[in-house]
């Protein structure tokens, strides 16, 4: 059996310094015995994947609502894309593959049902109380609102997993709030953000050509398109679309990770970085792509903005996503005791509305629309 103290041996000898160490980590705010055999951020990932919060993304938008097809993409297979690709540069980099794990499957955990609509619906409806953000409300499941363990709320994450998940640089909440001249997270947090992009950038394009929302003739405007489009012609004849699609998106992905890679091994190389604490304290962010590939990246961006996220259909789809969450939360604010029991007797985790707020981002598309239908 590899026991812990060997693993945190392994990491000493074969991460980069500027990785984050397990056997570093400042810690848990409860304090536990370790584990004779799991690292900390082993046992982070591991608290993350057993989470309630975890299994409810199975049933949270991504772009398509969960009726349109189980073909699409739901947060719960986004998290896992990006868990791959965030292991893979991290592995590449010497950095600590288990901590951008923690990051990666928790990254999502604070999306309300129907996407990134969810989030502007209950940030509008939230804002006389504080407002609504997906990234400090995956920082809240984590710290109070799971509630696995006798002796505390949350999952007792460690400091910088925290760190990782709560990605806002000015936060009271942030772990790195509580650090002087500390502006940016870990290096493999960093890892997780670019990793998040390079997989709803490449996944959007597969579920929207999937959809006929986007035609892949058309995608011929896009730089990085051609560039795949060019390759696969270098290698194959009269590909059929199914793998013709499969095999741009797998080049696309391949394009950005490697130059997402060779460019931040320069940036790290040329500062001479020699410690996790001089990431955090750098004028800048050490994770970037090239300048070409941020161009590309924008464009994609923007193309599929126009031509996809403000389609007809999903505009309809957001249409209703907003008269259901709206009206769900005036029925609660108006009625508190059409709210589950554990919700409504929560007074420690805050106000009436930020509890109300707590339940309905919790929800997943199908049981928010069962219970609009219930109610109204």
């Amino acid at each position: 059996m590899i026991l812990r103290h060997e693993l945190e041996e392994a990491e000493r000898k074969f991460l980069a310094p500027y990785a984050v160490k397990s056997a570093d980590s400042r810690g848990r705010e409860f304090n536990e015995p370790e584990h004779s055999y799991r690292t900390r951020f082993q046992r982070d990932r591991d608290r993350i994947v057993h989470s309630s919060a975890f299994r409810r993304l199975e049933y949270k938008t991504q772009v398509f609502v969960y009726h349109e097809g189980d073909y699409y993409r739901t947060r719960l297979t986004h998290s896992l894309e990006v868990s791959q690709i965030a292991r893979s540069i991290c592995k590449s980099l010497s950095l600590n593959e288990d901590l951008a794990e923690v990051v990666a499957l928790a990254h999502d955990l604070g999306h309300p049902p129907f996407g990134h609509t969810g989030q502007d619906i209950l940030n509008r409806l939230m804002k006389p109380y504080g407002g609504f953000e997906h990234n400090h409300q995956s920082l809240r499941i984590v710290k109070r609102l799971e509630k696995r363990y006798p002796e505390f709320d949350g999952l007792n994450l460690t400091w910088e997993a925290l760190e990782g998940i709560s990605k806002r640089f000015i936060d009271a909440e942030n772990p790195l709030s509580n650090i002087p001249d500390r502006k940016y997270p870990s290096l493999e947090a960093q890892v997780v953000d670019f990793a998040d992009s390079i997989a709803y950038n490449a996944h959007d394009l597969d579920d929207g050509i999937t959809s006929g929302l986007l035609n892949m003739d058309d995608l011929g405007k896009l730089a990085l398109w051609r560039d795949a489009e060019k390759e696969l012609k270098s290698k194959y004849v009269n590909l059929e679309n199914k793998l013709k699609k499969y095999q741009s998106v797998k080049n696309i992905i391949n394009a950005m990770v490697t130059d997402f890679l060779e460019t931040t091994l320069s940036l790290l190389r040329k500062a001479d970085v020699q410690s996790a604490d001089e990431i955090r304290a750098a004028k800048k962010p050490f994770a970037n792509f090239s300048p070409e590939m941020e161009e590309k990246n924008k464009e994609l961006k923007k193309y599929l903005y126009q031509n996809m996220y403000t389609h007809r259909r999903i505009q309809r789809m957001e249409f209703k996503a907003e008269l259901q969450l709206s009206q769900l939360f005036a029925a609660y604010m108006k009625s508190p005791k059409l709210l589950p029991e554990p919700s409504l007797n929560a007074e420690r985790h805050g106000t009436l509305e930020r509890r109300i707020c707590d339940y309905i981002s919790g929800m997943t598309d199908r049981y928010a629309i069962e219970e609009y239908e219930n109610l109204y």
